[in-house]
């Protein structure tokens, strides 16, 4: 099982506090080849239940050099997840959480924007 990401129990403290009840840490998929784990950097898998709405949240750092690299690795992590999750855990919906520095600014741009959006 991967290592957990820097930022992986501020974040599920965050989602505690919010009022969600974490019910997998990390949310298992499996695939033709094995097993992965939505999560972070070294990743792990939040999922959590609150309502009635489901979630999965993928943590990532941003803490190497590259913020571009960074992202094309969690872009296609989060598209492989996502694929998985649908057919899979169909109820969640998957989120991805970074830093607040690097949704300000990494994320603000229209080339990060335009990828999210599209």
């Amino acid at each position: 099982m991967p290592r957990k990401d820097t930022f992986h129990d501020i974040v599920r403290r965050a989602l505690e506090k919010d009022g969600w009840t974490i019910t997998h840490d990390p949310l298992l998929l499996r695939y033709e080849l094995g097993k992965l784990y939505i999560d972070l950097g070294a990743e792990k898998v939040l999922a959590a239940e609150r309502d009635g709405q489901k979630i999965a949240v993928e943590v990532k750092s941003f803490l190497q050099n590259s913020t571009i690299s960074e992202f094309y690795s969690a872009l296609g992590q989060f598209i492989s997840y996502r694929i998985l999750l649908a057919e899979q855990y169909p109820e969640y919906i998957l989120y991805l959480a970074v830093p607040l520095d690097t949704y300000t600014s990494f994320f603000a741009t229209q080339l990060a924007q335009g990828i999210i959006n599209s």
